[in-house]
């Protein structure tokens, strides 16, 4: 598979002077699923405004699918299906037209079978006739991702889907990424759900300050980044570290009890488990128990966005 997506030394600066994206490039492959974080206002809803054609950018260029999103605005808007944060409907219509129509806005003919599959799918098929106005939060939000299917679009824009909705909801949007993506579907996530990014994308970009801080595969940032803590469980409480034990990254516990080693597992490091027990043993220490905990892709972005950008 190609690349669906290019954004090529693209900036943002409004007329107010204020810089919200600043040479940012980013490849994204056709069927990949890009999980796109950053703390508010890094540049992420910019930057897929701009992608979308919302948004004019000041500098740089954007393809989708190959088509320029300024000079072949209606073909690369074409491929795009956007869910955007806020909740933009009109209150008085019903389900089913508001579907109907965000198709045929895209000059498209009436499908009604592929839409009552998406309408079946949010569980939303039971609502059809239904104004949205009568509707909860949590069901407006599943009439935009339907509105946002509704042409069966190439490339999926996630800004936020989940934030505040039910737990049903979440597992839905999920089981429906899952299915676009072995369709081929290039789907752009951003969430606050730090753990859902790291179960379902394929590869992170971090966002900062309107800069892109890194675009990695998750589980190869996860190898490279991770951190691990091991919890040493003493049979008998110590008021310091043993002056034997200064060459170790270790920490007193929230127990007298307990010793904490923090070690990274970047490929070809050896963390000296083995030899740090020994010593351990030789300085006259009894263990009790060992536990260790991975660092989560949370607690690596938290790291990131807390440096400044380059």
């Amino acid at each position: 598979m190609g690349t669906m997506i290019s954004v090529e030394s693209v900036a943002k600066t409004y007329d107010s002077g204020l810089v919200a994206l600043n040479d940012v490039s980013l490849q994204i492959e056709e069927g990949e699923i890009l999980a796109l974080l950053g703390p508010n206002g890094a540049g992420k809803t910019t930057l897929i405004s701009i992608i979308c054609g919302i948004t004019n950018l000041s500098a740089g260029r954007v393809t989708v699918g190959g088509h320029d999103v300024v000079h072949d605005y209606r073909a690369a808007r074409r491929m795009i299906g956007l869910v955007p944060q806020e909740i933009a409907l009109e209150p008085f219509e019903r389900v089913w037209n508001t579907v109907r129509l965000s198709r045929g806005l895209f000059g498209l003919p009436s499908d009604d079978a592929y839409l009552q599959d998406v309408l079946q799918k949010l569980s939303l098929w039971d609502k059809r006739g239904a104004q949205v106005l009568e509707l909860s939060g949590g069901m407006k939000r599943r009439v935009l991702i339907a509105k946002a299917l509704s042409h069966a679009p190439r490339v999926l824009f996630l800004d936020e889907p989940t934030a505040g909705v039910d737990v049903e909801l979440r597992k839905d949007m999920w089981e429906i990424v899952r299915e676009l993506k072995a369709q081929g579907v290039t789907i752009i996530l951003t969430t606050h759900y730090i753990e859902e990014a790291e179960a379902i994308a394929d590869r992170v970009g971090v966002i900062n300050r309107g800069e892109i801080l890194l675009v990695e595969e998750t589980q190869a940032l996860m190898r490279r980044m991770g951190q691990k803590e091991m919890v040493i469980e003493l049979q008998a409480p110590v008021d310091a570290i043993p002056e034997a034990l200064g060459k170790y990254n270790l920490a007193l516990g929230d127990d007298p009890c307990r010793l904490v080693y923090s070690y990274v597992t970047q490929a070809g490091r050896r963390p000296g488990i083995t030899a740090l027990l020994s010593d351990i043993s030789a300085a006259g220490l009894v263990l009790r128990d060992v536990q260790t905990r991975q660092s989560s892709l949370e607690d690596i972005f938290v790291d990131l966005v807390r440096e400044p950008a380059a």
